[in-house]
């Protein structure tokens, strides 16, 4: 029994009583918004210590992090280190993207070190691991996610929206396709002309998933990969596929979550996050940033950042981080710590929005502990407490001082606690 199938039939599971836990709410808020589909949680029945996580409505928002290998960086170790920075620095789940080295081995690896949800693409694979696109067969990408399925991975994206209907609508794009996974089907439909496996077969995804409760992260292939490309009718005829198969997976008893764009204007993000809820059912979005501008190589966390603070106050309920190497190289692993701290910063920010019960708490800790010019409490309720201490380590002040204000602190002024000079 799966966990959606367990929800509706009014049963409370250990994940569901664990997932409770951190939000603060009864076990039945998490199995009622399971049986509505407005919460996920990814449970593979073969993920050993898995610390289950609840993603969606009325929960707080969750963030991911993506690691993984390419063809011209491939080195575990390196991955094992941002796995380990990843979650540390409080990302919520993680993804192996891996396209380089052995990629069996390297996901293995890395899920067994992971106690959040782990998150794969099962075409990159294939992709990888094909000789040339005439070689891949559609049985190919079904038993791909089949693997992975078997492997202990709690959330696959397959893009199954991206289907024969839209190409003739892509021609007019400026950036094309930009998903590796919905370039490569589009790649495949045009060689074969042939429907998308993963929709002519989605019957046999929900078996495998519904099989291992792997929760299908439905991939927007056809994502606007720029500002002049969103909300073209490539996206949204996406969308509503993704729409209509997510009945499919809940009838079958499959968890599911609808991944969203992307480079999207500021002003555009609003429309995006009501379609999505309007033709995607309540189900939860996972969103690319947004990211805001196409202008901001090796800021592209913030611009991440700023169109994930909007989306997540709106409803969206899960951010795909977006690190400063986006657009440029494989991050690194400081590229991963200020990815999750980006994102994290975004979603707290979208918690404070939406009044989820305790989210500004920790804020007025921090006040509270600024107002005492309590150094050691800042540093602790900070983000990164990590950069906190080493800012003020380098900085050298005065235990009651920072070198900001010095002895012109306004809170000091503010008492009456001027001093008559610095010492």
């Amino acid at each position: 029994m799966t966990q959606r199938e367990a929800a509706v039939a009014g049963t409370i599971t250990p994940a569901m009583i664990s997932a409770a836990a951190k939000e603060g709410v009864p076990p039945a808020f998490i199995r009622d918004g399971l049986a509505r589909g407005t919460i996920a949680l990814p449970a593979n029945i073969g993920h050993r210590h898995l610390d289950p996580i609840a993603i969606g409505a009325g929960v707080r928002v969750k963030i991911n992090a993506n690691i993984g290998t390419s063809p011209h960086d491939i080195n575990l170790e390196k991955e094992k280190a941002k796995l380990a920075a990843a979650l540390r620095y409080g990302a919520h789940t993680v993804m192996d993207l891996s396209t380089g080295g052995d990629l069996n081995a390297i996901r293995t690896e890395l899920l067994a070190q992971c106690p959040a949800p782990f998150g794969t693409v099962p075409i990159y694979q294939v992709m990888a691991e094909a000789d040339s696109l005439a070689d891949v067969q559609a049985d190919d990408i079904i038993e791909a996610v089949r693997l992975h399925a078997q492997q202990g991975v709690d959330f696959v994206t397959v893009h199954c929206g991206v289907t024969r209907q839209a190409l003739n609508l892509l021609k007019k794009r400026v950036t094309g396709v930009v998903s590796r996974g919905g370039s490569f089907l589009v790649a495949w439909m045009r060689r074969f002309q042939q429907e998308n496996p993963l929709y002519a077969h989605f019957d046999e995804l929900l078996r495998i998933a519904r099989t291992y409760d792997v929760t299908l992260s439905l991939g927007d292939g056809l994502r606007p990969g720029c500002l002049a490309d969103a909300g073209d009718k490539a996206q949204f005829q996406e969308l509503k596929i993704l729409g209509e198969l997510t009945k499919r997976a809940w009838a079958a008893g499959v968890q599911v979550i609808i991944e969203g764009p992307g480079h999207v204007p500021f002003h555009q993000i609003k429309k995006n996050i009501r379609l999505q809820q309007k033709y995607c059912h309540g189900a939860p979005f996972y969103v690319l940033g947004p990211l805001v501008t196409d202008v901001a190589a090796g800021y592209d966390h913030i611009a991440g950042a700023i169109g994930g603070t909007l989306a997540a106050s709106l409803g969206a309920a899960f951010l795909c981080y977006v690190t400063p190497a986006e657009h440029l190289k494989l991050p690194e692993v400081q590229d991963v710590i200020d990815g999750v701290i980006a994102s994290r910063i975004a979603a707290h920010a979208a918690d404070i929005a939406r009044g989820l019960p305790g989210a500004a708490d920790w804020d007025l800790k921090m006040s509270q502990a600024r107002r005492a010019l309590d150094w050691d409490t800042q540093i602790a309720l900070a983000m990164n407490p990590d950069k906190a201490r080493l800012y003020r380590d380098l900085s050298q002040a005065r235990e009651d001082q920072c070198t900001m204000c010095g002895r012109f602190c306004a809170m000091k002024i503010f008492d009456d606690r001027i001093e008559g000079g610095d010492s």
